[in-house]
Order: C-alpha cells, then sequence, then structure tokens
C-alpha cells in the first residue's frame, strides 16, 4: 500500500522513501521492540460537515493530537487507526472517507517515560487514514494515553497544540485535504 501511495508533497515523497527502505531491511518494522522506529497508524477524523476534527489531549506529548497509535505487529495499519480511535476517544461509528492511505510522515519520538520505563527517542512512520463520525457520539479519556477528548474547528486545530512542527507539516496538510 505504501509502495503504491501517490505523494502530494515533498515532505511524503522523502518520507515514503524512507518508509520502503525501512520495510526491506527490518523484518520487525511493525514493532516497537525495534527502538530505532516502527510503524504507526493515525487516523484523520472529522464531522460530517467536515468543519471540526476531533482531537486528544496526549499526556506524553503534553499536546492537544489527532488519534493514533502503534502497529504493534498488525499489518493492517487502518485496522490499527480505527480501533485507536475507538480505544482513546469512544467513537464507535467512525466512517471511513476511502480505506486508501490518506498522508504519510515520519514522526520524531523523544525520549520518555512510559508507566515508569525510559523509552529512548525513535522515529514514528505514520501512515494516516481519513474517518467521519458523529460529533454527537458521546466520548470518553483515555486516562493512561490522554487528558481530554475534544472536537475542534479547523481554524482552532491549528491553535492548540504545543508542537509548531505538527502544526505547520501535519494538520494544516490534513485540514487541507479535508
Amino acid at each position: 500500500e505504501i509502495e503504491n501511495y501517490i505523494p502530494r508533497n515533498q515532505q511524503e515523497e522523502q518520507d515514503r522513501i524512507q518508509m520502503i527502505w525501512f520495510i526491506k531491511n527490518y523484518s520487525d518494522y511493525l514493532d516497537r521492540t525495534n527502538q530505532l522506529a516502527h510503524f504507526s497508524a493515525s487516523v484523520w477524523t472529522v464531522n460530517e460537515e467536515h468543519t471540526k476534527t476531533l482531537m486528544v489531549y496526549h499526556n506524553i506529548y503534553e499536546s492537544w493530537a489527532w488519534i493514533g497509535g502503534h502497529a504493534d505487529g498488525e499489518e493492517d495499519l487502518c485496522a490499527v487507526a480505527l480501533r485507536e480511535l475507538q480505544e482513546e476517544t469512544g467513537i464507535k461509528n467512525a466512517t471511513l472517507v476511502s480505506e486508501q492511505i490518506f498522508s504519510l510522515e515520519s514522526l520524531t519520538v523523544n525520549g520518555h517515560f512510559k508507566k515508569g520505563i525510559y523509552v529512548p527517542g525513535h522515529i514514528h512512520y505514520n501512515v494516516t487514514y481519513f474517518a467521519e463520525a458523529d460529533e454527537k457520539e458521546a466520548l470518553i479519556v483515555r486516562e493512561d494515553e490522554n487528558s481530554a477528548v475534544k472536537w475542534w474547528s479547523f481554524e482552532d486545530a491549528l491553535k492548540v497544540p504545543s508542537e509548531p512542527w505538527m502544526v505547520e507539516q501535519i494538520y494544516k496538510k490534513l485540514i487541507e485535504r479535508s
């Protein structure tokens, strides 16, 4: 799927090249035991009118962020993204706008502690999918990962994250495609 994806900008083209190389050279590319890099999946979730996006306040990054998580050995990254959406927000009835990849990105992760164990800095080779959900559906907070879940207007979704690179390089791109 990544090999067939047609990048829409230089960032995606370069990240796609890295991802393909990584897959060919590391058999454990889907597993976070690979501490250099591993695959993750995200879902850019918008309301039915395509005017708002659903974000979580991510405890590790201390920032409002899209929804996603580790592949953990699962090859179906779309299924990973949808599972993370349900686990992290409570949304059960999301509909994929397309089963095709929506976006690719290499994301740096700073070293951090998770459950008392140090996780060294590494790269998430991330595949993003695109879904719609009813903003009236009940939301939950998954306290071990995030401390808030909220729908934001696209304008506000660019203001609330504390990670400028994510806003400039990723969220603006996703909003333009929404």
